[in-house]
């Protein structure tokens, strides 16, 4: 059976300063469906989003952003706890760290507690450990993580569920006529060195950390799938129909 890593950010899981419950239990649903055909890790934004429903803190300074992810971890966590819980599914939660991601040791421990999980039906749900991560040790954003994630755990293929919902041939905010480039196979090292442009208070990707995490994974022969995290039509399509109706896949295989 195939492995995917799902990426959700924080731009999809927060509106109006709350969790965004409706489109979270979209989500769950989702990966359920998912899970009948794939192996499943998630990756998921909005533990300091999750942390600031409780406590209003100035996220700009590193160390109020820390206390609202350890404030947001258990909230997020209860959530997904409890949507999860409607399907009999169990869900752990896995914390990592830059530093985690960079020696082999601690590589090799996460893959197998995902693999441990994996085997026993569980779905880990990994986040970066913000509440503990300085800034020269965080990954920076979850699309990077979410890349790392799905190499070092060997999975086939991540999927980013954004407010982005494909990639597109010039920026769609700025010009009406930009059309969806429905398959990638190289990405212009230009584009790679644009500046980030999150689109949330919380976020912190954009479009280039997205193209970023798209190439280390061709790099490594693996895939990557962006679409809407707003409308999972596009993404259900793809992954469980076969038909790639909208968003973008980035992809070396010469049958997609």
């Amino acid at each position: 059976m195939k492995r995917v890593v799902v990426k959700v950010g924080s731009a999809v899981l927060t509106e109006n300063g709350e969790i965004a419950l409706k489109r979270m239990q979209a989500l769950v649903d989702f990966l359920v469906k998912l899970r009948e055909k794939y192996e499943v890790i998630l990756v998921s934004s909005g533990a300091v989003a999750g942390g600031y429903t409780k406590l209003k803190l100035d996220r700009t300074i590193v160390s109020n952003k820390q206390a609202l992810a350890a404030i947001g971890q258990p909230v997020l966590m209860q959530k997904y706890a409890s949507k999860f819980a409607k399907y009999n599914q169990v869900v752990a939660q896995v914390l990592v760290t830059a530093a985690n991601l960079k020696k082999e040791d601690d590589i090799l421990r996460v893959k197998a507690t995902v693999e441990t999980l994996i085997k026993n039906s569980v779905i880990p749900i990994v986040n970066e450990n913000d509440a503990t991560a300085t800034d020269e040790l965080e990954v920076g954003d979850n699309d990077q993580l979410s890349a790392y994630i799905t190499n070092h755990t060997d999975a086939d293929m991540l999927i980013i569920l954004s407010d982005i919902d494909a990639y597109y041939n010039s920026d769609p905010r700025e010009n009406a006529n930009a059309q969806v480039v429905k398959k990638v196979k190289n990405i212009d090292k230009e584009e790679l060195q644009k500046d980030v442009n999150p689109n949330n208070i919380f976020a912190t990707g954009g479009i280039v950390t997205k193209l970023k995490a798209a190439e280390y994974l061709l790099n490594a022969d693996k895939e990557m799938f962006l679409a809407s995290g707003f409308d999972l039509s596009d993404v259900e399509s793809f992954m469980l129909d076969g038909k790639h109706k909208g968003g973008t896949i980035f992809t070396k295989k010469a049958n997609r």
